[in-house]
């Protein structure tokens, strides 16, 4: 993974000792909170309903074991035991105290992390696929790319005071992980016919009040020019970009108002004065920024170990985990592991420092000392001997991350909610709770199979709802909190927006309306048929008859 040089560690210092005097300014009443405001979001540091909370950010989902330590050490020192992994995926700390939180910037620089640009209408964390640099499909790993992105957008001058936060996804495979298409940009690796790598750039998606499913403005972007070219996007959105309406300020309206033939021409126009300028990445960089992302000292291992299909066959448990948490790796006789933090009862990606401890230790021991972060809220250690699964496997049961749900109903995406956001309109958390509790028997999720459910406190979507085959959105009724029901959302390359399949339902009537939604898709299904498919097949009238002829009665 990427190491600091000293211009990193310069900046991320100079950052904290900034915001150490502006704390403690505000704090002795010379600064007011109007003038604090935009200094503070500039550090990730947000008030919430109760408490501040501070967003740090995981550059494309990446951790150390060094990091996650830290991380639980915080946790405990400075908050309430446990951090939340969110959809962007970064971490964040729901309690801590104000004057605390340039000491816990202090100890975050310390290992190589900050919580710069995590907020504010600037260029956001950017994210990848999970899997980056061990899947099978990959056609380049996309980790040094975004670096490179990183890099250039942290403190980028022109781009600090954007007309809304803007987010960037990088995908390297040929199945998207990364959501590319519902992301201010997307970049998505291609082949060209000559053979060479570069990118498919897709503008104007995103999720929140207005959801849009991005657009497809060039097919084919060479790699060294990925800097420019996102340069003239930004330049476009930056002038063209609604400032005098917050809800019409993203790109994804900009995009639809011009079209995206409009849109593509403006940035080609502004691209003609920056192509092959000072930003065009020489190869020598491409080299450079890979060489922070070399293989690891894999073993060469036998791709059927008979000790590890022994215990396949011996414990079904096991077996259960591994089929549905470990992934096929590229290189034989290992697979990257999915950690759950969607356990029954827990909120989804929350974890305890205990955990966190427990975590980096099971990186140090099985995964040469990292870990990633995925935009579904879990973790994944990439590089695991299949010969030490059953090992990993019996630590992390004991530690309550082996619960076998990657891809099932309960492996619930879902926002903090109004127990912490000051700006949902509902709880998402209890309502998480209460589905998982009502499917809580693991035989009869996988009899129903691969369902993403996702959840949001508010239309500012960071649950992702959406794009879930089933979504769920707080919305305030008259001063008290109601669940509207979509269907049909999906995330990847055949990404599609969910549509809302009536009024919406009161807290406790949930899980019940779930259960009827799921009755429909099991009496309705063809063999080996997704729910996603069942769906596109049969259309939403079917979900509907069910859901409110019975709430009728």
């Amino acid at each position: 993974m990427y190491r600091y040089d000293e211009v990193d560690f310069r900046l991320v210092n100079e950052r904290v000792a900034q915001f150490r005097d502006q704390t403690r300014r505000y704090l002795a009443g010379e600064l007011s909170e109007d003038e604090f405001r935009p200094l503070r979001l500039m550090n990730g540091l947000y008030v919430q309903r109760h408490a501040p909370m501070l967003r740090v950010a995981v550059p494309y989902g990446m951790l150390s074991s060094r990091q996650v330590r830290k991380l639980a050490h915080i946790a405990r020192t400075y908050d309430r035991g446990y951090g939340h992994f969110t959809t962007r995926q970064n971490l964040q700390f729901n309690w801590p105290a104000l004057e605390t939180v340039p000491d816990i910037l202090a100890e975050l620089a310390e290992v190589e992390m900050h919580a710069i640009q995590t907020s504010g209408n600037c260029i956001r964390n950017t994210t990848t696929d999970q899997f980056a640099g061990v899947a099978a499909d990959e056609l380049v790993d996309p980790r040094p790319y975004c670096e490179i992105i990183r890099q250039w957008s942290t403190f980028h001058p022109e781009f600090t005071y954007l007309p809304r936060k803007f987010k960037i996804a990088v995908s390297g495979a040929e199945q998207d992980r990364a959501a590319t298409l519902v992301h201010d940009i997307g970049l998505h690796a291609v082949r060209n016919a000559e053979g060479e790598v570069g990118f498919r750039v897709i503008v104007g998606g995103g999720l929140g009040r207005t959801p849009m499913i991005g657009s497809v403005i060039r097919e084919f972007l060479p790699a060294k020019h990925i800097l420019t070219y996102l340069d003239a996007i930004l330049r476009v959105y930056n002038r063209f970009g609604r400032r005098d309406n917050k809800y019409k300020a993203r790109i994804k309206i900009l995009v639809k108002a011009m079209t995206a033939d409009g849109f593509a021409a403006k940035v080609e126009e502004e691209w003609s004065h920056l192509k092959d300028g000072p930003a065009t990445v020489p190869d020598g960089e491409f080299a450079r920024m890979a060489e922070f992302f070399t293989a690891p000292a894999y073993e060469i291992l036998n791709a059927d170990d008979p000790a590890f299909t022994a215990k396949l066959a011996e414990s079904p448990a096991f077996a259960r985990w591994v089929a549905r948490n470990t992934l096929k790796h590229k290189v034989a006789g290992y697979r990257a592991v999915t950690l759950s933090l969607k356990a029954t009862g827990v909120p989804p990606g929350d974890a305890t420092a205990e955990q966190l401890d427990a975590v980096a230790d099971w990186a140090d021991a099985y995964s040469f000392g990292e870990l990633r972060v995925s935009h579904e809220q879990n973790l994944i250690l990439a590089d695991v001997r299949e010969t030490d699964l059953f090992a990993l496997w019996e630590q992390a049961r004991a530690a309550g991350f082996a619960t076998p749900n990657i891809g099932l109903l309960s492996d619930i995406v879902c926002c903090p909610g109004g127990d912490f956001c000051s700006l949902a309109n509902a709880k998402s958390i209890p309502i998480a709770a209460a589905i998982q509790q009502r499917f809580d028997n693991l035989d009869y999720q996988h009899d129903i199979g691969e369902l993403e459910l996702n959840m949001s406190g508010c239309m500012n979507a960071c649950g992702h709802h959406h794009i879930g085959h089933i979504g769920i959105l707080g919305v305030d009724k008259q001063g008290s909190e109601w669940y509207q029901v979509s269907l049909g959302g999906s995330q990847g390359e055949h990404a599609s927006l969910g549509k809302v399949i009536g009024p919406s339902f009161a807290q406790d009537a949930m899980p019940d309306v779930i259960e009827k939604i799921i009755d429909v898709y099991l009496a309705q299904r063809h063999a080996d048929e997704r729910f996603i498919d069942t769906f596109r097949r049969i259309g939403v009238e079917p979900f509907k008859e069910k859901v409110y002829a019975q709430a009728a009665h």
